[in-house]
């Protein structure tokens, strides 16, 4: 079954939260990057989210959950994909993210490790680098062409 990718909207915000929290991922901050947040819906459940934090020209990918019953079905690579398309069409030239489970997933997509000092300064003022992720976290990047 093909589960449909669209923008969230702020009635999401709830199931997004529930979806991040069984997935051990961080919530800190993800009401402010709504605009930027795609799902995937299976009749009225959200089974997926991804989103993008925006600084100009560079990106957070972050928040990229899938329900455990649909694991394993493609579903995060399309959403991964998705969002950085959606980064790309609003102008973002690098990609960002932090990983403590994820480090072989996002390779498929061009992301390579880097030291976390690599970061662009503009990711800064993101939750995520604030603290919300531990600083054991994997950072990584890929640039968009």
């Amino acid at each position: 079954m093909d589960i449909p990718v669209s923008p969230a909207s702020e009635r999401d915000l709830p199931a997004i939260l529930s979806l991040l929290e069984a997935s051990a991922l961080p919530v800190a901050g993800i009401e402010r990057h709504i605009g930027t947040m795609l799902v995937a819906r299976e009749a009225a459940a959200i089974v997926g989210c991804a989103a993008v934090e925006i600084y100009g020209s560079a990106g957070l990918l972050r928040s990229v959950a899938v329900a455990r019953g649909r694991r394993g079905t493609g579903l995060g690579q399309r959403l991964t994909a998705a969002a950085l398309e959606l980064a790309r069409a609003r102008g973002v030239t690098n990609v960002y993210l932090l990983t403590t489970t994820a480090g072989d997933f996002f390779p498929r997509f061009g992301f390579t490790p880097i030291g976390r000092a690599q970061m662009d300064p503009a990711l800064e003022s993101s939750e995520e680098l604030r603290g919300a992720c531990p600083a054991s976290a994997v950072a990584m990047r890929v640039q968009l062409t």
